[in-house]
Order: structure tokens, then C-alpha cells, then sequence
């Protein structure tokens, strides 16, 4: 009997020599056993089940009062904590994610359950010992006299199925039986005898045909190896981004902060130029009112930041209520100079998905010749050779007499006269492989497109980075202009600049943004991105990484 342990050990094996056929860089998933999820709670065999849906009476809403202090209990809300804050810069965020993730897991399960069945199939060809135990009662009546027997047959073999077709066997037989009737005089009898036989198919179901699971099962661990190396590469990127997004909505905090506290400032200056009879007064609402409406976008930014910040916790894995601070960096990728054409080439060579949907056309083309195996006549040989014990003793033992010895051998026909069904299903794979090579061809262009479209991404963002610091620029030098003429300048006009400022300052944001995500976008659309075993980026030949560099204009715990 195979233990749990040899078990998983022979998991283990077969999912790391997949992944190192991949190439260099390629982790095999973590194999850690599973907990035995199984209880001994009564309610998960119950027929009525609990349903919590009270009704309206026995509901209870509670109305708030209008006019409360909102901004002090959003304020609340939004800083809550438990414990001790966890610094997660995005290294760490990698890491927690490759080990707390449910995607994560989910996905390595799905490759370690393509090893399972892969080893299933295995099994099938491997030799298989069994043991048969028959335990029979017999009586019957004879002039009101009856007779009871009890007979016991034991069969231990072992049997050998072949990658070809075909299947032999080698037994010993037990027989042993007792008139219980008549046992003082001693009526019991026992006979045993060495069997080997086999049966081979000569035409249907002869050949590679016979072996079709474990030769799909083989490749299925391929094409989970290729998914799940496929899942931590986009993984990756999704979480990086997801990072990203989040110190972009840092940084529009802290451009937000930046200018209530500028409309703090004009606010306060039109006040006393209006005390001092310089200014209307009604240009005081100028800026009062651009203030009231800064708070409250600024009240909004957080309020996102913190439902995104709880979103990212989830997926890498994180209790929701776990205080965390997004540490500001700065990914440093550069630009990746290439043609479209090159990115082209990369992608159709390189792609992992694209491998497996191509090499699934393959598997198609074999279902048509399986599909032709089955119209076939099924021809079969068998062959059986027996060696018993002598029949003139009644308790043979051991004592096997090769004069006893017998053999057959025989070739079965049957003629294909109804092959319907296997017609239609030859048909049907016909069909499905014509599915799947047009499946192919849209993967294909698709990939083509991804990888033309990722290019474009770097450069669009790069452009409008380079627009958008120009405008940051343009509107400081604005500004600047107007804090020289200050006493010639309305409110009106400070506002407007403060808002184009931080209008440009946000765009700049967003795209340096976008800029990072597209670069990582380039890497896994043209199949170049390589991520190391623990969650982070793997040079590749011309691309030399910078550093790391934490961001000095947000402070970590924003908001």
C-alpha cells in the first residue's frame, strides 16, 4: 500500500521536472500539503438547511442626524487601524501574493491537479497487484437428506496494461472446499493453480490509440506548466500595477492637500485685502468656494485610495482589516527601443499561451486518427497458460504437476457492421479540428496585435509624459508670473491657475503611471517577462534594472 507521503513525493517530482523543461527561471509552484478539510459536522449531510432573511417588522434602521460632523466621522473611517501597521513595499507585496493569494492558489492547484492525473494515467501501465478473495455457500436436497458446502476461491495476481494495447496477467488460484455436512469425513478439498494470460487487440484499438490518456494527460502537465508560468508572469504585472495605481492616488492626495493649502492661503489674503478695502467683496467667495470644493474632492480621493488599498489587500491575500502603508517608489524600467515587427517575432516565438493553443491543434489531429482507429473490425488475440496442481489429490498445495499443464490461444473477429456512431464521432473531431486550428489562427493574430499595441502603449505613454511635464512647467511659470504681479492679479485668475496647475500635476501622475504599466505590459505581451522565485523581475539580456528608488514627495501611510 502506496502512503500519502510517497504519494506527494511523486507530486512533487513530476511537477518540478515539468517546470525545469521550461527553461531557466521558471519556479514550480510550492506543492505544500493541503489540510485535511473533512469534519465530523453533523449539518453538512443535513436535507433542511437555515436561511437568514428576516422579515421587514424585524428589521432595524436607524437615521443619522443631518446634521452631524460628517468630515470628522469619514475622517474616522478612513483612518481605522488594528495593531501595528505593516510596511508593504512592493517587493513585499510580490512575495505575501505568491503565498496568500487565492488566484495564486487556485492556479498552482490547477497545475498540481494536471500532475495528479497525469500520474493516474501513469498508473495504468505500471504492473497492478490485486487480491480477490470468494467466499461461497452452496447446499442442496436429496431425499429429504441435504448437503452444505462452503468453497472459498483466492486469487492473487498482478496485470501489465501496454502503451500498444493489450494486456497480460499472472495469477495463482486458490481453490478450497468443504462438505460442512459430512466434514469428520474429512471432505474438504483444496487445489490451486499458476495462470498467465493476456489479450491483445490487432487492429481496433491497436497501436498509439491505447495509450490515448496517458499520452494527453503528458501533455496536459505540459500545457499546465506553460498556464501556470504564464499566470505568475501576468500575476506579476497585475499586482505591480495595481501598485502603481495605488501611489498615483498618493500622489493625487498630496497634490490635492498641496493646493487646499494654497486656497487656505488666497483665502485668507483676499479676506484682508477685502478688510483693507482692495478687493469686492464678493471676490472672497471666489476662493472660499473653490476651498469648500477642494475639501470635498479631497474627501472623495480618499475615500478611493482606501477602497482600492482594501481591494489589493484582498487579492495579494491580507486581512482586510490590516493596517498597511504603500510604500512610494520608483520602478525604474527603461524604454525598450524595438520595431514592431521585433515585438511581432517576440511574442508569436516567445508567448506561452499561444504554444499551448497551437500545440492543441496537434491534439485535435490525433483525435481524427483515434477517431479513425474506432471504425476498424476489432481483431483480438488471447493466449492462456495454466498450471494446476495434480487433480488426483485432495489437498493439492503446492504441489504443482507440469504434466497438467494446459494452453489456449485464440484470434476473435468482429466484423464493422454497425459503425455509426463511430462515423458520427469521427465527423464530430473533424469538426473540432476545424474549430481548432481557426481558434489557432485567431490566437495567433491576436497575439499580434497585443504585442503592436504594447509598443504603441510605451511610446503614447512616454509622449504623453513628456506633454504632460511640459504643461506642470508651463502653469509654475504662470504661477510664478502672477505671485510677481500679486496686486494686479483677481482671485479669479489665481484659482484658475491653481487648477490647471493641478489638473497638469495629476496628468503627469497618471501618465508616469501608465508609462511603468506599459513597459511591464511590452515584457509579458511579447513573452519576455521573466519573474524569479521570489515574485520579482528577472534581467533579461539588454535590460539593466535600476534600482528600486522610494519616492520623496509621498509620505508612507497615505492618505
Amino acid at each position: 500500500m502506496v502512503g500519502m507521503d510517497q504519494i506527494d513525493r511523486r507530486i512533487d517530482r513530476v511537477v518540478g521536472e515539468r517546470s525545469i523543461e521550461l527553461g531557466e527561471f521558471v519556479t514550480p509552484p510550492d506543492t505544500n500539503r493541503n489540510k485535511d478539510l473533512v469534519t465530523k459536522d453533523s449539518t453538512q449531510a443535513s436535507k433542511k438547511l437555515d436561511t437568514a432573511n428576516p422579515a421587514p417588522t424585524d428589521l432595524e434602521y436607524t437615521p443619522a442626524d443631518e446634521a452631524r460632523d460628517a468630515q470628522a466621522r469619514l475622517d474616522r473611517y478612513l483612518t481605522e487601524s488594528k495593531g501595528e501597521r505593516l510596511p508593504l513595499p512592493l517587493a513585499e507585496a510580490l512575495r505575501i501574493s505568491q503565498s496568500s493569494s487565492r488566484e495564486f492558489q487556485s492556479a498552482r492547484e490547477d497545475y498540481i491537479l494536471a500532475a495528479i492525473s497525469l500520474l493516474i494515467q501513469r498508473h495504468q501501465f505500471d504492473p497492478r497487484f490485486f487480491n480477490t478473495t470468494n467466499l461461497n455457500f452452496a447446499g442442496a436436497g436429496d431425499d429429504a437428506s441435504f448437503t452444505a458446502v462452503l468453497s472459498i476461491m483466492n486469487e492473487l495476481g498482478v496485470t501489465k496494461n501496454f502503451e500498444n494495447g493489450g494486456q497480460v496477467a499472472a495469477s495463482w488460484i486458490v481453490n478450497a472446499a468443504e462438505d460442512l455436512r459430512n466434514g469428520v469425513t474429512d471432505r474438504y478439498t483444496q487445489s490451486s493453480e499458476l495462470v498467465l494470460s493476456g489479450s491483445f487487440p490487432l487492429l481496433r484499438g491497436a497501436g498509439l490509440v491505447a495509450s490515448e490518456g496517458l499520452i494527453q494527460a503528458e501533455r496536459n502537465l505540459v500545457y499546465a506548466a506553460r498556464d501556470f508560468e504564464r499566470f505568475r508572469r501576468q500575476f506579476f504585472v497585475e499586482i505591480a500595477s495595481d501598485y502603481i495605481r495605488l501611489l498615483q492616488q498618493q500622489a493625487s492626495i498630496v497634490n490635492q492637500e498641496r493646493r487646499i493649502k494654497s486656497l487656505e492661503n488666497l483665502a485668507a489674503e483676499t479676506q484682508a485685502k477685502s478688510n483693507a478695502g482692495q478687493v469686492r467683496d464678493f471676490e472672497i467667495s471666489i476662493a472660499e468656494s473653490d476651498l469648500l470644493q477642494a475639501r470635498a474632492d479631497l474627501a472623495g480621493l480618499k475615500d478611493r485610495y482606501r477602497f482600492l488599498e482594501d481591494q489589493f489587500k484582498i487579492r495579494i491575500g491580507l486581512e482586510v482589516d490590516t493596517a498597511v502603508d504603500v510604500i512610494p517608489m520608483e520602478l525604474a524600467l527603461p524604454d525598450p527601443e524595438i520595431t514592431l515587427d521585433d515585438a511581432m517575432i517576440r511574442a508569436l516565438e516567445y508567448r506561452l499561451d499561444l504554444q499551448n493553443t497551437r500545440d492543441r491543434v496537434l491534439d485535435a489531429r490525433r483525435d481524427v486518427s483515434n477517431a479513425r482507429n474506432d471504425l476498424l473490425p476489432d481483431l483480438n488475440l488471447s493466449a492462456r497458460v495454466g498450471l494446476p496442481t495434480d487433480p488426483d489429490m485432495d489437498e493439492g498445495r503446492l504441489d504443482f504437476d507440469p504434466d497438467e499443464l494446459t494452453y489456449s490461444a485464440g484470434v476473435t473477429l468482429g466484423l464493422a457492421l454497425d459503425r455509426v456512431n463511430e462515423q458520427l464521432r469521427l465527423r464530430q473531431s473533424t469538426i473540432q479540428l476545424e474549430r481548432q486550428i481557426r481558434g489557432y489562427e485567431r490566437e495567433r493574430d491576436n497575439v499580434v496585435i497585443d504585442s503592436r499595441a504594447a509598443v504603441r502603449g510605451v511610446e503614447l505613454a512616454r509622449l504623453q509624459l513628456t506633454l504632460a511635464e511640459r504643461q506642470v512647467e508651463t502653469n509654475r511659470r504662470r504661477q510664478r508670473g502672477q505671485e510677481l504681479d500679486r496686486d494686479n492679479v483677481t482671485p479669479q485668475e489665481i484659482v484658475d491657475t491653481q487648477n490647471a496647475l493641478l489638473s497638469a500635476e495629476n496628468a503627469r501622475d497618471q501618465a508616469m503611471a501608465d508609462l511603468r504599466v506599459a513597459i511591464l505590459q511590452y515584457l509579458l505581451g511579447t513573452g519576455q517577462m521573466r519573474v524569479t522565485e521570489e515574485g520579482a523581475i528577472a534581467p533579461i539580456g539588454g535590460l539593466e534594472m535600476m534600482p528600486i528608488e522610494q519616492d520623496e514627495q509621498v509620505a508612507p501611510g497615505t492618505p
